[in-house]
């Protein structure tokens, strides 16, 4: 199945490693051309040749924290000037750290808010009016399963992302007419760095083993086991391809059966 992302632009952020690198991936496995960040150069590099030579695809990486505002206008401008214009966003950041309320500090919730939701408005601020002007594009932000069904140690990420999807929801009402859809993703458990950081995490505060909290998990998933990035990356470059044209203000859980909710 063609998806119609053949000569697309995508900009897809946090590309290095994770959720990023795989949607950067099938984006240009689908015909994308693809602009990358993240904060490291050497990581970034590596990522973008591991693209190029999987997928023969161009690949622009671009040094960027996109927690930082300037570097987000500074990033959406290479590309910009680069390839002329930008088709689809992929909204995507590393996620703010574990730990449950007690043990974090006013000042964690504001360096979070600052990674997950502002990262999130800074970007969409500088691509949506490149947009409007052309009368389309897509915009996906990569949330967490945690939005419908919040997860022990993660109250940082639990309240953030939900603020996301509430975001998300109301770009796509805004920015319909002007042929502008936004969509969220939210990832279940997929077997990604992050998670093997969560999973020591988790055990470090059970005392009991990663490969211990690795099966409790999974037994609560009625697939009974974790996600590759693979599989989530092909989800996320069909939500923002031209194969889902009429599917705008969806939060998507990609998560094995996981979430218990009907809607």
């Amino acid at each position: 199945m063609d998806i119609g992302l053949k000569g697309k632009i995508a900009l897809v952020t946090a590309a290095s490693r994770g959720l990023g690198y795989a949607t950067a991936l099938a984006m240009a496995r689908e015909g994308a051309a693809v602009a990358i960040c993240a904060r490291h150069a050497d990581s970034l590099e590596a990522a973008a040749e591991r693209i190029r030579t999987e997928s023969g695809a161009t690949v622009l990486p671009l040094v960027a924290d996109v927690a930082q505002p300037q570097d987000v206008q500074r990033m959406v401008a290479a590309t910009l000037d680069h390839f002329g214009r930008i088709d689809a966003l992929f909204v995507n950041a590393g996620g703010p750290p574990p730990g449950y309320f007690m043990e974090l500090a006013p000042e964690d919730w504001t360096k979070a808010a600052q990674l997950t939701l502002h990262s999130a408005v800074q970007l969409a601020y500088a691509v949506v009016p490149g947009m409007k002007e052309q009368g389309c594009g897509s915009i996906l932000v990569n949330t967490s399963v945690s939005v419908r069904h919040p997860l022990d140690g993660l109250i940082l990420s639990n309240s953030l992302r939900a603020a996301v999807v509430a975001l998300a929801k109301s770009l796509s009402i805004e920015l319909g007419p002007d042929g502008i859809r936004v969509n969220a993703i939210a990832p279940g458990w997929t077997r990604t760095e992050r998670v093997d950081a969560l999973l020591q995490a988790r055990a470090a505060h059970h005392g009991t083993t990663p490969e211990d909290e690795l099966g409790q998990i999974t037994a609560n998933i009625p697939l009974r086991r974790m996600a590759s990035p693979e599989e989530f990356g092909q989800v996320a470059a069909f939500l923002l391809s031209p194969a889902a044209s009429y599917i705008s203000g969806v939060t998507l859980s990609v998560d094995g059966g996981m979430t218990r909710a009907l809607l």
